[in-house]
């Protein structure tokens, strides 16, 4: 089969986040016959009567010589919603003209079948090669790529280095890999205050004015002026909340959401800090939830190895960028030097998300010298 088989029955399962079932039946009956040995299991099920719904893994490993060396790919089978207005169905993929159009044929059912066509040509004794795939990288991302993290402890498994198949290309195939990811924190803010009539303010006291006072000074900060490698953090108002609606009433809470991306001169934990403290200057509390800390690969072998392998079919150099979101890259980066590479992203959560075909069998082949150089580094 090929990169272009792969990903049409990939995209033909329908595998909206959490993703379970079928798609990995799939997963499973594409490298079984590869000399895979599969481990499938399911997490987050929740309490009797939670909301939380069980998140399916893929953790699949086929052991080199021993001693030898052990590179991974990893990604996700799930995808976001595909929304309305489809000019086919969105897990029906179809070739038109030199697309494939289907949910995921970039982001990153397209990758993942580049990954298992490579494979397919690495001989089994070159040395190790493992696939870390997930259901939860499009959702909460709790029980996961971190869940697969854990039962590669258990197992006793642990790769050298990692390449996530994340749609890094923006232009062209190959313009851009990532070594890196900036950290994300969303912060939940609340001013408390007294409800009260409009025409009896000295009865009441109003928490929106102390709400705006603190989201200016919020807004105005300056996080730092970026690094080598990173461009400046930033925080965005994401949400301001009150929900009055009666004119004639103040009301006695009001809410905001701020959203920040932060690069490595920053952690999650010390701008949490630095947010409740300018809550608690206007009267008011936060409540941080942090999603990643910042991560770098610096430029060295493994980078090399991805330029030289995309040079040599593209005869593009990729660019090594930190931009962008986040990824379970995020996780990944606490095992091996992590790094990724994938389709061009121009599509990617859109309505008729498409990939070149041609770009499917290019990046089979830079998967495959990625994964035979990264054997012998």
């Amino acid at each position: 089969m090929s990169a272009l088989d792969h990903a049409k029955r990939l995209i033909a399962c329908e595998s909206v986040t959490p993703a379970r079932g079928a798609v990995f039946d799939a997963m499973e009956a594409m490298l079984a016959p590869l000399g895979f040995e599969i481990h499938r299991f399911t997490r987050g099920e929740g309490d009797e009567g939670s909301p939380e719904e069980a998140v399916e893994n893929l953790f699949a490993i086929r052991r080199g010589p021993e001693g030898s060396r052990h590179f991974a790919f990893a990604g996700h089978l799930d995808v976001v919603p595909p929304g309305e207005g489809w000019s086919s169905g969105a897990f029906a993929p179809e070739e038109r003209g030199e697309l494939l159009y289907g949910r995921g044929a970039v982001d990153m059912k397209g990758a993942i079948a580049c990954m298992v066509e490579a494979v397919a040509h690495v001989p089994a004794d070159a040395g190790t090669i493992s696939f870390i795939i997930t259901g939860d990288e499009e959702g909460p991302a709790l029980h996961g790529t971190r869940a697969l993290i854990d039962h590669m402890a258990e197992v006793g498994e642990r790769p050298d280095l990692c390449l996530v198949g994340e749609p890094t290309s923006v232009n062209r195939l190959g313009d851009m890999m990532k070594i890196g990811r900036r950290g994300s924190v969303n912060i939940w803010l609340e001013v408390e205050g007294t409800q009260g009539h409009v025409a009896y303010p000295h009865l009441a006291d109003n928490p929106i004015p102390r709400l705006v006072a603190m989201l200016a000074d919020l807004d105005a900060l300056v996080l730092d002026e970026g690094t080598d490698w990173f461009q400046p953090s930033n925080l965005e108002i994401t949400d301001i909340e009150v929900g009055n609606r009666a004119h004639n009433v103040i009301p006695a809470l009001a809410k905001a959401r701020i959203s920040i991306r932060f690069n490595d001169t920053h952690s999650g934990a010390s701008l949490s800090e630095k947010i409740m403290a300018i809550a608690k200057k206007h009267g008011g509390i936060a409540k941080p939830i942090i999603s990643g800390e910042p991560f770098l690969t610096p430029p060295g072998t493994f980078s090399d190895i991805v330029a030289a392998a995309v040079k040599a079919e593209t005869g593009v150099e990729p660019e090594p960028s930190t931009t962008g979101g986040t990824s379970d890259a995020r996780f990944l980066r606490a095992v091996c030097p992590v790094i990724e590479f994938g389709l061009v992203n121009a599509t990617m959560h859109k309505r008729d998300e498409a990939v070149a075909i041609a770009d499917l069998d290019t990046l089979s082949r830079i998967y495959r010298r990625i994964a035979e150089a990264a054997l012998k580094a």
